[in-house]
């Protein structure tokens, strides 16, 4: 099988990685890659949210199956364009996407599914800004109600702070998505969907704030672990039986059956599990931390999505122990990075690139906010964490930043519902 996976960031990464290993995955193909993806996969400059260029490419290279990373292209119908020419694809259609492109959309979805979500409200004028503040806080959630790459949210106690990004947003043409705020920690799970067939992946939890102790702004996220021992048994198929199945029927009962990869971002409160986001496609950097430990043929799992054939597949197969991802960023992330700088001690195994390119001259440089995931594995989450640590210690990157406590907490039993 010849596999094409499109997008650069270290969730492709990790993808190609992973299908690299598949004895049933003859070539891995890249588009367009970065300059460690580039070590693994032949790699093609194609725009990735270009349904013509994506097509032709895999037309070009005879892929057997596409799996598309971003939710841009997914948003933008790349997948559909990709399954219209004849070829397996591994993500979901445009309509189908829209649980992430759209979060009035998803709240739709919700409300008919009886799956719990934050009580909402649309903005779409300045005039409603503050009569619509009133209704919520004293902690206000502030969203885009369109992609935002994960830094579109802010939560806030700072009235101000809340109006100010509420009427920047509108000011960039969105609507704006006001919600209350969800007490309990978050669970990232992933969730293979097949029309009403759901498989979940190991549940995990990102890191979004850009400082230690979850300190600053929001940004794609820092870093995640799995799996999380302070889940109780029995979450991941009361969230499977609570949210997603639900959600995955109700996609199907409106004409938009989901399929691909289905990402709930959830809070674990005192009534149990409630819907913070959805997301169409693998998350980051969640998916560097959870395909570290899938034993199972990567190639056969998508495929199976893709081809529509997910419940006959079977059971998922995983590693003992935990693992850990930790992101170096650029100076200035997540305001405005700075781009250019050589990168050196990146070439491990351990390590995922995101934000780079090659020079003319061969040198690794930063090419973007979140420059490269580093991965460490263990028989429990210290161990791992202590393993990512080390191998994050041996990169140099001038201006270079991250978080110094991803898992720490959980490590420490600091996590409780």
């Amino acid at each position: 099988m010849r596999v094409l996976v499109i997008g650069s960031g270290a969730r492709e990464h990790a993808l190609v990685v992973a299908l690299s290993r598949d004895p049933g995955v003859t070539a891995v193909l890249a588009a367009p890659g970065n300059a460690g993806i580039g070590r693994v996969a032949e790699q093609f400059p194609v725009d990735a949210a270009s349904a013509e260029q994506v097509v032709a490419l895999a037309q070009e290279q005879e892929a057997d199956l596409v799996v598309i990373g971003p939710e841009v292209p997914l948003v933008l119908g790349v997948a559909d364009a990709v399954r219209a020419a004849g070829i397996a694809c591994f993500g979901p259609s445009a309509d189908a996407a829209r649980i992430e492109g759209s979060k009035a959309f998803a709240k739709d979805v919700m409300a008919s599914a009886g799956v719990r979500t934050a009580h909402s409200e649309v903005v779409d004028s300045p005039a409603g800004i503050d009569d619509a503040l009133d209704r919520f806080g004293p902690t206000w959630v502030v969203k885009d109600d369109g992609l935002a790459a994960g830094k579109g949210v802010v939560v806030t106690t700072d009235r101000d702070a809340a109006r100010d990004h509420a009427a920047e947003i509108i000011e960039n043409g969105h609507p704006v998505l006001l919600e209350s705020f969800l007490d309990g920690p978050e669970v990232s799970l992933f969730c293979l969907v097949d029309g009403e067939t759901v498989v979940p992946l190991l549940p995990a939890q990102d890191h979004k704030r850009v400082g230690d102790g979850d300190t600053g702004p929001n940004t794609g996220g820092m870093g995640a672990y799995t799996p999380l021992p302070w889940l109780p048994e029995g979450s991941v198929e009361r969230i499977v039986g609570e949210v997603v199945e639900p959600v995955a029927a109700e996609l199907v009962r409106r004409g938009c059956g989901f399929s691909g990869l289905l990402y709930a971002g959830l809070a674990m409160g005192s009534d149990g599990p409630a819907v913070v986001e959805f997301n169409c496609r693998f998350g980051d950097p969640e998916t560097q931390a959870v395909l570290a430990l899938l034993e199972s043929p990567l190639g056969e799992v998508l495929s199976a999505v893709a081809t529509g054939t997910l419940a006959q597949l079977p059971p998922l197969q995983w590693r003992d122990g935990a693992a850990v991802t930790v992101v170096l960023a650029a100076e200035y992330y997540p305001a405005s990075p700075r781009i250019g700088d050589v990168i050196t001690g990146a070439d491990g195994d351990k390590v995922l690139h995101a934000g780079t390119k090659l020079r003319e001259d061969g040198a690794v440089v930063s090419a973007g906010g979140r420059v490269l995931s580093v991965i460490g594995v263990g028989d429990d989450l210290a161990a791992a964490r202590a393993d990512a640590y080390a191998a994050l210690g041996a990169i140099k990157l001038p201006g270079g930043h991250y978080r110094s406590d991803i898992g720490l907490a959980a490590v420490e039993g600091r996590i409780t519902l």
